[in-house]
């Protein structure tokens, strides 16, 4: 373990993925460059993670724990109040795009039909998410629609269908929010 305030390598190896990802697609990072990135050399990036498979696990691994994270946060923000589960969706998205999509994410749909094991995290975060939102939703019914309305909108840029324009984008959020405060 790195000491505290210092990032361990494998820390720093995922980052570097991470940022790569970011740039080129995961379906496109190559060990080398994320070794380059990091600041490791190849050796150290494969001693922790054996073959590219276990570093776009890991890639995955670190998106899913960001959003829980900021996800969790978002739910204690609104704790107590009805349908805090699906508010806390909505303002987390907001907060994540503020009106613009990120770029399409073909890498990582490249990614994924190479591999489909790699969604099985994704999956079973988005299982235990729907059941949360059904447990504290005032409407069910309403609240997985937005949920739907959401992923719909995350998955557009992925397929490279986003067509919705900065202000379309956000009537769509604003109605969500409407949606949600009508429970």
């Amino acid at each position: 373990m790195a000491p505290p305030g210092r990032p361990s390598s494998r820390d720093k190896i995922v980052a570097a993925a991470v940022e790569l990802s970011k740039e080129v697609g995961p379906g496109h990072v190559s060990l080398d460059a994320v070794a380059q990135r990091a600041g490791v050399s190849k050796g150290g990036l494969l001693y922790n993670f054996p073959s590219k498979q276990k570093l776009l696990e890991a890639i995955v691994a670190h998106h899913i724990l960001e959003f829980e994270t900021a996800f969790q946060k978002n739910i204690e923000n609104n704790a107590g109040k009805t349908d805090s589960v699906i508010s806390a969706c909505v303002e987390l998205f907001e907060k994540k795009h503020k009106g613009k999509m990120p770029p399409p994410a073909s890498g990582f749909l490249a990614a994924m039909v190479e591999n489909p094991d790699l969604m099985q995290p994704a999956r079973s975060f988005s299982r235990r998410l729907v059941d949360m939102i059904r447990a504290n939703a005032s409407n069910e019914a309403a609240a997985l629609v937005v949920f739907l309305a959401i992923e719909g909108l995350r998955c557009l840029p992925m397929l490279d269908l986003d067509v919705l324009t900065k202000d379309e984008r956000d009537l769509v959020v604003r109605e969500l929010h409407n949606m949600v405060s009508r429970g």
